[in-house]
């Protein structure tokens, strides 16, 4: 069946994070002091990946799935998944101590994290969903992880792999896939350091007409002593911060900025 109109591929970079030892927390908790802490649990996650700019996509048991690149596409999604991962892990360790002190259960969470290409939009009017291999992929990482641990795919490490520290982990046999993934443990993630440092070193090319664009409109600025907007739209990665910086360096010092 071909997908919907209001469906579209898109690359993203997913977010699985789990709780352990819920079947603990099942025998040991009352319906309603269990529902309360998953409740704090579910708050807690979501404000994190809201904040990094994932948009949360639903709730499995006791699961949180987020994507980064949908709706909203960032330059800098996978780097912002992974930060968010490494903060709900954070944040999970002080839960653990309020639920230490309520309710006498320490439990800590397990998260996957998978960069790859999805399916995205609208099913059959339920709202958006989105499926596909990097879905599956952070699920099976989540499991391999260890209590407290963020597990990354090899895909989303190459993009963020500048900005973090990380522990190579054995190939892993994950559930469905013919082939041993790499997978790689965070240890540590940069506040400030891009995923992926950019090389400014290669050719510009194909922005010729842009380029010429911007100079015309600073011409206009010297010709009549006033103001003039030029305004660079285009998708993220294009490479829009790369033609701005091209142009300034042609002004050299003809100009301040």
């Amino acid at each position: 069946m071909a997908a919907s109109t209001r469906e579209v591929r898109k690359v993203v970079t997913v977010v699985f994070s789990d709780l352990t030892g819920s079947t603990e927390l099942g025998e040991r908790l009352d319906l309603e002091s269990l529902r309360t802490l998953l409740d704090r649990y579910f708050a807690t996650m979501s404000q994190v990946l809201k904040r990094h700019g994932g948009s949360v996509e639903k709730f499995i048991g006791d699961a949180v799935m987020a994507v980064f690149g949908v709706p909203v596409l960032h330059e800098d999604d996978a780097l912002r998944a992974v930060r968010a991962a490494v903060e709900m892990a954070d944040a999970m360790t002080s839960l653990a101590d309020e639920f230490a002190t309520s309710w006498g259960v320490r439990p800590s969470v397990r998260i996957g994290v998978s960069t790859g290409e999805i399916l995205a939009g609208d099913s059959a009017g339920r709202g958006r969903l989105a499926t596909g291999d990097a879905v599956n992929v952070s699920a099976r990482l989540e499991a391999a992880a260890q209590a407290g641990q963020v597990v990354i795919s090899r895909d989303t490490y190459r993009l963020v792999s500048n900005a973090v520290d990380v522990e190579t982990l054995s190939p892993l046999r994950l559930k469905g896939k013919s082939e041993q993934m790499p997978a790689y443990r965070v240890l540590r993630v940069s506040d400030r350091s891009e995923g992926l440092a950019r090389r400014l070193d290669a050719p510009l090319v194909w922005r010729e007409r842009d380029i010429a664009a911007l100079r015309a409109v600073y011409g206009q600025v010297l010709a009549g002593h006033t103001l003039r907007r030029a305004v660079v739209v285009g998708m993220a990665g294009i490479g829009k911060s790369r033609l701005v910086a091209e142009f300034l360096a042609l002004l050299g010092a003809q100009a301040t900025v």
